[in-house]
C-alpha cells in the first residue's frame, strides 16, 4: 500500500510529524556528521531529512518514486526533486556519495530493482542508509502515520536484504521512542524518551536505520570473443597427437 506524497507532507507539518523528524534526523546526523563537498541523494520521501545537508554538501537531490507522486522541494528555492521510476533512477553510475532511502522501501513492489539502482548510482566509497518502520515498534501498529503503512522490518531482515542485493551492512541504529500520540505533554518529553529508549528499550524503537557499503567483486569476466577463440580450431590445422585419417 502506498502513502501519497501529499499525505506524508501533511504528516510532517503536524506537531507529531515535527517531533518524529527531529528525532530521526538527529540520529542520521550522528551517523553522517560531515558531508562537506559530497553528493547526497534522497530516494522515496526523504525531503524532510535532506534540508540539514544543503548548507555543506556539494549537491543534494531528491528522487521521489512515481507511484507516490512528487512535490516541489525545497520550498525556498529552485526545484531539486525528480519523479522517477523505481527501477530506473535518472542519475549516472557512481555519481552519489550518500544515498538516503526513506519512506520508500516499505512501500515498493520493485524491491530488488530499487536496491540495484541505489547500488548503481552509489560511488565505490559511498554509503547507503535505509530507514524503515521497526516490525516490533509501536509506530508500525498505527495507520495514522506513514510508519504504519507498508511492510515493517526487523534489523535482521534489513541486514539480509542488503546482503542479498550486493551491499555490506556496516552498522544498525534505532530511533523514535516517543509514542505516536498528539499529547503535547508526551511530545515535549521526546528528547528524554529518546535517551532512555536508546539505553533500555532499543528493541521497541519506531524505526530501524541500517547503513551499508557496496560489495564490489574483482575478477576477469571472459568475453564472448574469448569464448569463441577457445571453442573453434581453424580449418587445415590439427592438434598435437591427433591421428591422420588414411
Amino acid at each position: 500500500m502506498w502513502t501519497d506524497a501529499v499525505d506524508i507532507r501533511d504528516f510532517y507539518a503536524s506537531s507529531l510529524g515535527s517531533v518524529a523528524r527531529r528525532m530521526i534526523r538527529r540520529k542520521i546526523r550522528e551517523v553522517w556528521p560531515d558531508v562537506t563537498g559530497l553528493n547526497v541523494l534522497g530516494i522515496g520521501y526523504a525531503a524532510p531529512y535532506l534540508n540539514s545537508f544543503r548548507s555543506e554538501a556539494g549537491r543534494v537531490l531528491s528522487a521521489m518514486q512515481a507511484p507516490q507522486g512528487v512535490l516541489h522541494w525545497p520550498t525556498d528555492g529552485k526545484g531539486l526533486t525528480v519523479l522517477s521510476d523505481e527501477g530506473e533512477l535518472p542519475f549516472p553510475d557512481l555519481s552519489m556519495d550518500r544515498v538516503l532511502l526513506m519512506h520508500g522501501l516499505e512501500y515498493t513492489e520493485q524491491l530488488r530493482p530499487l536496491l540495484r539502482e541505489a547500488w548503481r548510482v552509489l560511488s565505490g566509497s559511498g554509503r547507503l542508509m535505509i530507514v524503515v518502520p521497526n516490525r516490533r515498534g509501536l509506530w508500525a501498529r498505527f495507520e495514522r502515520t506513514p510508519f504504519g503503512h507498508g511492510r515493517p522490518y526487523s534489523p535482521g531482515q534489513i541486514s539480509r536484504l542488503l546482503r542479498d542485493n550486493m551491499f555490506t551492512p556496516v552498522q544498525s541504529h534505532v530511533a523514535l521512542f516517543v509514542p505516536p500520540t498528539r499529547s503535547r505533554m508526551v511530545l515535549s518529553s521526546a528528547p528524554a524518551l529518546e535517551k532512555v529508549g536508546q539505553k533500555l528499550f532499543s528493541t521497541f524503537a519506531g524505526v530501524v536505520m541500517a547503513e551499508a557499503t557496496k560489495q564490489i567483486y574483482a575478477g576477469h569476466l571472459q568475453t564472448s570473443a574469448e569464448k569463441k577463440r577457445g571453442s573453434y580450431l581453424p580449418i587445415g590445422r590439427k592438434t598435437p597427437g591427433t591421428p591422420t585419417r588414411s
